[in-house]
């Protein structure tokens, strides 16, 4: 036993060893990612380095860096060696985006499959799966609402994260619309009697019912993210992690935030303190 420890302990300090350790960390454990856009925005901030948790939901199949080639097959069918329960609503996470699966994104979950999603006049609206007893029983009175006799939760996450926000000056509706007449939205418009209606147009929302097994994404910086409302919802197979903390983080010229060096991203997101946005 001892001369394999021995061994064990002489192949780690070797290069070989090292790149071994370092690869295996990589494939199973933990990955550097770096924020690369404002779609985050306060809660995770361009320049910002981060570990991504790779152990969250499950094991996925493993992939060489920079490249992102697979180095086994996917066994099992869903991107994953091993099973996990997947992201839960509220959690930020990091996925291989539909449109390319060798580039990364990283959203906020804000659906899961067999939930209902009604987006105008910059408020989220969600009718969870679960019902009328589960919203009632998780929600405040205040965000609850009926509409078309239904009850729906207004803006579920917005108290929670105070980092999810609206641009004033952006009208994404308008953009949803442009891109929905370029065949480039995942959600349908619909007439909502109790919303007002929109100059000019025939509809004044837009609806999406969650696929089975599938997770709706949204950029906290709401009116400036690219995500599931334009390209659909995430399967699992696509599902990497979850950011885990913040190993280094500057801005745009080059100076250090060294508040955010060292915080976990579970921490961070509910401390308003940290949300300079800058």
């Amino acid at each position: 036993m001892k001369n394999r420890l021995n061994k064990l302990y002489k192949f780690s300090n070797s290069w070989t060893g090292t790149v071994v350790i370092v690869l295996l960390v990589i494939f199973f454990v933990a990955q550097a990612f770096v924020i690369p856009s404002g779609s985050m925005k306060k809660t995770l901030l361009i320049g910002d380095h981060l570990f991504v948790k790779k152990f969250s939901y499950g094991i996925p199949v493993p992939h060489i860096p920079w490249i992102e080639v697979p180095i086994l097959p996917d066994f099992r069918g869903n991107g994953h060696l091993i099973d996990a329960q997947g992201p839960q609503r509220g959690d930020i996470v990091v996925f291989r985006y539909p449109g390319n699966v060798k580039v990364h994104y990283v959203k906020r979950c804000v659906a899961l499959g067999g939930d209902e999603i009604l987006y105008s006049n910059e408020t989220l609206y969600i009718r969870f799966r679960e019902g009328d007893k589960y919203m009632k029983k998780n929600f405040q009175p205040g965000q609850l609402t009926v509409i078309a006799d239904r009850l729906w939760v207004k803006n579920p996450f917005l108290y929670k994260f105070p980092g999810i926000h609206y641009d004033k000056n952006v009208d994404i509706f308008e953009q949803m619309n442009l891109y929905m007449q370029a065949n480039q939205l995942a959600m349908q418009p619909v007439v909502v009697k109790e919303f007002p209606k929109k100059q000019g147009l025939i509809f004044n929302a837009f609806y999406k019912k969650v696929p089975k097994d599938e997770y709706f994404m949204m950029g906290d910086n709401r009116d400036h993210s690219n995500d599931s409302r334009f390209w659909g919802s995430v399967p699992y197979s696509l599902i990497v992690g979850k950011p885990w903390f913040i190993y280094f983080s500057w801005d745009k010229n080059y100076n250090i935030r060294w508040n955010r060096i060292g915080r976990f991203i579970d921490d961070l997101q509910k401390d308003k303190s940290y949300l300079d946005g800058k």
